[in-house]
């Protein structure tokens, strides 16, 4: 019977080139909970069943082998096809440009039906190699529909061909852009937050400590959902979910050795700002992460430190779902329940 499901749920995928999976989770749950299989605990949580659903279609789909940044860039976007879902309906969609480290970033604004005058300075994830203004484009827009607020996606440099701390480097020449030019963009400049996912959630932790000490306009408010803030040290969880769970170690590694090849300088706060030698004085955190991710413990350690430092943080667990989670609205349940606390509180935070 296994392979049997198996060869539906890879025929249902593979015969779609976009939102294969929406038809999937029209299915009843029970049908879903039967497909997904058998529950799945590590470490005293139990994986959402719809996530592990989605998963276990991920894990039938051809393997592609990171080699080059060109292919990894391909295959992520093709698999970002399968899982937008209805993109969110805004008043405007702007793309635009906005000031880098070196040069001018291609951006994007979202604008809301009913916005206030709040901005997210937004920066995608995708190991700073991989990942674009297309492929977090539907999480943006429900970002910006569901917080009513403005969202500002930016196209940073990425690595190979921009290495360690370019990409930190564009984050936050752009972030200070979005500041000096809140008028124009139709926002307050006292509530421009700044965030990001994985390792666009490293790069808004280090625009938020590196404006403070710059003495440059800071951010209102920094949203880091399952950061990667340690390019140093492993932890526990990184062996815990090795593998199966859409971030592999091998992923991490690559990702890792391509952004910062030269390891001197990945003890930096620029690169790891959990090893910053001061964390006082930061902005307002909402921090999040995922039970089934290598990079659990690492944002569970800064959510620790930022408090200890006196930070006002909101640090929210989310013990069921895995690594990548904010992307994969098109899964009901638990992580549509993540995405409500979090427009929730950007549209208290910054409206």
């Amino acid at each position: 019977m296994n392979s049997r499901l198996d060869s539906v749920l890879r025929d249902s995928v593979t015969g779609l080139q976009a939102n294969a999976l929406t038809p999937l989770y029209a299915l009843p749950a029970a049908v879903r909970r039967r497909l997904a299989g058998a529950p799945i605990q590590i470490d005293g949580n139990v994986l959402d069943p719809d996530l592990q659903l989605l998963l276990r279609v991920d894990n039938l789909l051809p393997r592609t082998t990171k080699t080059d940044a060109a292919t990894a860039r391909a295959h992520f976007r093709s698999l970002c096809k399968l899982i937008p879902g209805t993109p969110a309906e805004l008043q405007r969609v702007t793309d635009l440009t906005v000031r880098g480290a070196d040069g001018q970033l291609g951006a994007r604004l979202y604008i809301p039906r009913e916005a206030g005058r709040g901005l997210l300075v937004f920066f995608h994830g995708g190991g700073w190699v991989v990942g674009d203004l297309n492929t977090h484009d539907g999480l943006c827009r429900a970002i910006a529909a569901d917080a009513g607020i403005r969202v500002l996606s930016v196209d940073y440099r990425l690595a190979p061909e921009a290495l360690a701390p370019t990409a930190a480097e564009d984050a936050i020449a752009a972030f200070t852009w979005a500041v000096e030019h809140a008028d124009d963009l139709g926002v307050d400049p006292a509530l421009v937050a700044v965030g990001g996912d994985s390792a666009g959630g490293n790069l808004a932790a280090v625009v938020a400590q590196q404006t403070v000490r710059r003495g440059l306009p800071h951010p209102a408010l920094q949203v880091l959902l399952y950061p990667a803030v340690d390019l140093v040290a492993r932890r526990p969880s990184r062996d815990l979910f090795s593998e199966g769970f859409i971030l592999s170690e091998n992923d991490i590694i690559w990702y890792r050795d391509h952004y910062t090849p030269d390891p001197t300088i990945r003890p930096d706060p620029i690169v790891s700002p959990i090893r910053a030698d001061d964390l006082t004085g930061l902005p307002p955190t909402y921090l999040t992460t995922a039970g089934f991710d290598p990079l659990r413990d690492e944002g569970l350690e800064y959510a620790k430190a930022l408090r200890a430092a006196g930070n006002p943080i909101t640090h929210i667990p989310h013990p069921t779902l895995c690594h990548g989670y904010a992307n994969l609205l098109t899964v009901p349940g638990k992580i549509r329940q993540a995405h409500a606390h979090l427009t929730n509180h950007l549209r208290n935070a910054l409206y």
